[in-house]
Order: C-alpha cells, then structure tokens, then sequence
C-alpha cells in the first residue's frame, strides 16, 4: 500500500470546499492514467498539488517527463478537474 501521497491545497479551501473535492478527482485521475500507461510509480515523484484559483499547480520532487506532465493536462482538462488547460510545474 502506497502511503506517502502528496500533499493537497488549495486557495480559499475553507470558504470554497469544492476546490479541494476538485483535487481528489484529479489525483485519482492521473493516478489511473499512470497505472493504465503502465507507470505506477511516477506518483512518488509528485510531492503536493495545488488548486490556485483555476490552476493546478504540481511541485515535483524530481523533473518530470512529457509524458508524466500530459498526465495532469488531461485531468485538468477534463469534466473531473476545471475544464482548462492552466497547468504549471514546478521542481
């Protein structure tokens, strides 16, 4: 079991819940596209996410791939996360 899952926050979290619940999804998400690319283990590099009014920001523990980036674009983007495209990376 893998217990070391990244830390996740967001701006006004307390007066706007949703964005947290949000978060949850996409983690899920992404996590189901790394097993299903065969690449389960690229989550221990993700050390937290956040929802900064509409866009999710990843901290990396180490750099990540394209592959490893496309991952959180596509959950972002979809009905799960805010529909958008603003996603940044930082190492």
């Amino acid at each position: 079991m893998f217990l070391d899952h990244p830390t996740l926050t967001a701006t006004n979290s307390f007066t706007e819940p949703d964005r947290m619940e949000r978060l949850l999804r996409v983690y899920g998400y992404v996590v189901a596209l790394a097993d299903m690319a065969g690449k389960p283990a690229f989550i221990e590099k993700v050390s937290q996410l956040h929802d900064h009014k509409g866009t999710l920001i990843v901290f990396w523990h180490d750099a990540p791939t394209d592959d490893e980036k496309t991952y959180f674009s596509q959950a972002w983007a979809s009905k799960m996360g805010d529909g958008s495209t603003n996603v940044e990376h930082e190492v």
